[in-house]
């Protein structure tokens, strides 16, 4: 854990948003998501605002937009499944283009698609400027749940050590002329992933033991949180950005 663990998504920098605490960022997202999924479907202008608060924070945060929307491509699914209900949607019906759309429908494929690419948006510029290592510690500084928080950190420590043995068995079994793509050989395959899941709960009880030998004691050691919190200038900091979002789902809610 002592590199940081950088995920493929963190971009490093030296932004004002990289330099703020995690639990500021986390939290700041969770309640601009809120603000977001509160705003009534028939307020355009207020996914217009939102979407301006975004390009401000990426901005700030100097992750261009093309990083931005080439990662956001993971909400396609939800995407095709938007487009299909103007066409499925009942009630009442408008022409476009000569095709007969529902007008609910029509709503509704707003509706997911503002709401599900800012919520998308905003946790990548999440990802973006925090470590996963930063991740966990932010959420642990937010009194999540000690076990939650415990299963993340070891997950992240031996995920990678468990892919790099899967690659080693999938090399040695090919090796020996076994080759995954037939179906005929999928007892095999089988029989790999069983040997894997023995290799990893062995070594877990390992681990287990070893750390409880030490003074394991059920939580995370404090040296491990560090130092760091933030402080009330960067909660202060922080709030702006969800406060600007509840004060546009507000008025939305107010005008509606």
């Amino acid at each position: 854990m002592g590199a940081g663990h950088a995920h493929v998504l963190y971009r490093e920098s030296g932004s004002p948003v990289h330099r703020l605490p995690p639990e500021v960022k986390i939290a700041a997202m969770v309640l601009f998501t809120v603000a977001v999924v509160a705003t009534p479907r028939e307020a355009y202008w207020a996914f217009g605002g939102y979407a301006l608060l975004v390009a401000a924070v990426a901005a700030l945060a100097r992750v261009g937009p093309r990083w931005l929307l080439g990662r956001a491509l993971i909400e396609l699914p939800f995407v095709l499944f938007a487009f299909a209900l103007p066409f499925l949607g009942t009630g009442e019906r408008v022409e476009v283009a000569g095709l007969g759309l529902s007008v609910d429908g029509l709503h509704g494929a707003f509706n997911i698609l503002a709401k599900g690419t800012l919520g998308v948006l905003a946790s990548l510029l999440l990802a973006a400027t925090t470590t996963t290592r930063d991740l966990i510690l932010g959420l642990d500084r937010l009194r999540c749940p000690q076990i939650l928080t415990q299963i993340a950190t070891f997950m992240l420590r031996y995920l990678e050590v468990l892919v790099g043995e899967a690659r080693r068995m999938r090399v040695a079994r090919v090796s020996r002329g076994d080759d995954p793509r037939f179906l005929w050989q999928l007892r095999g395959f089988a029989a790999g992933v069983g040997a894997l899941f023995l290799r990893a709960f062995e070594r877990g009880e390992r681990v287990y033991l070893a750390m409880v030998s030490r003074g394991y004691t059920g939580r995370m050691p404090a040296v491990w949180q560090g130092a760091g919190a933030a402080t009330a200038g960067q909660w202060a900091v922080g709030a702006t950005v969800p406060v600007i979002a509840a004060s546009i789902a507000a008025a939305a809610l107010v005008l509606q």
